[in-house]
């Protein structure tokens, strides 16, 4: 086994493709296909299962990998300490619904990174998707959220999938309207104020189902209804036709501007916003880091953090 042979697995997952890894490092396919069996047969363990779809990691190849990244980062440090070499290109990627604090954290990732040459991935995304990024390696982190509607289900697919949900705060259903909308000025709102206002809600593709909402309160009845498929589109129209969508009730007006109020929802219920990692596998060293930015941007709003 070889440091080569682990960076080679590295690149793979970060490729999904033997192909691209291949064509990324300049070697020949063939060559690259062999120094993995080679490894396989080395270790005793199949790390990709192979099919007509493409590559994945099996259980044993995703603690593999977990190892592989903290054999290759060690190494790193090393060279950088005694060989004067510069470090690698750092890489992140997170998969998260669609949360203002998620992305405030990811820029103060990026503001503090020491390094001449990072790849960072961003994904605000469906929830369905955010847990399979994160099972399949594609993302460490995921971001979404459990309450007592979804909790089951999701917690089931969550176990399923070698999934563990790290809890970062808990919060009360609020509405986000236009700073100039006449729901603004209130104390809290019902849904009978909301009933002449336009609900936004983030669509879900094919995983469409109650439990895979991003708002709250998912199963309510709404005589005015629209989709959106990313934040930009949500809080334009929030602004633009008096729309209001329902959420943890964190604004970011540093990213937002003051355009946007987060008013209380007078119902009860309750959302529990957590990460979720890959139990088959230690986070990187970016990851943790972009954890701790996480925590910091949710305690500067004012929320207790769980853990």
């Amino acid at each position: 086994m070889t440091l080569q042979q682990l960076k080679y697995i590295i690149k793979i997952v970060e490729c999904r493709s033997i192909t691209e890894a291949a064509r990324n490092i300049y070697i020949s396919q063939p060559a690259l296909s062999n120094s993995v069996k080679e490894l396989e047969n080395e270790l005793g363990i199949e790390i990709f299962s192979r099919n007509t779809k493409g590559i994945s990691l099996t259980p044993e190849g995703a603690e593999f990998l977990s190892y592989a990244r903290q054999v290759v980062e060690q190494a790193d440090l090393l060279e950088q300490r005694y060989m004067h070499k510069k470090p690698v290109r750092q890489l992140c990627s997170v998969s998260t619904q669609h949360y203002a604090f998620a992305v405030n954290a990811f820029c103060n990732l990026i503001r503090q990174t020491d390094s001449d040459e990072y790849e960072y991935t961003l994904r605000e995304t469906r929830t369905y998707e955010i847990i399979d990024d994160v099972r399949n390696m594609k993302s460490e982190i995921g971001i979404i959220y459990l309450n007592d509607f979804n909790k089951k289900v999701l917690s089931k697919l969550l176990k399923e999938s070698c999934l563990e949900f790290i809890p970062l705060f808990t919060a009360s259903p609020h509405v986000f309207v236009s700073a100039a909308c006449g729901l603004a000025g209130k104390k809290s709102v019902t849904f009978e104020d909301l009933e002449p206002y336009p609900y936004l809600s983030f669509e879900q593709g094919d995983f469409n189902s109650f439990y895979f909402s991003e708002e709250m309160q998912s199963t309510a009845a709404h005589r005015k209804s629209v989709h959106v498929s990313d934040r930009g589109t949500l809080f334009n129209l929030i602004i633009g036709i008096d729309g209001y969508t329902i959420s943890s009730g964190i604004v970011t007006s540093d990213l937002n501007g003051s355009q946007i109020v987060s008013v209380p929802l007078d119902v009860a219920d309750s959302m529990t916003v957590g990460y979720i990692t890959n139990s088959r596998t230690a986070l990187s060293q970016c990851a943790q880091t972009y954890v701790r930015e996480l925590k910091l941007c949710i305690s500067g709003y004012g929320c207790s953090l769980l853990s």
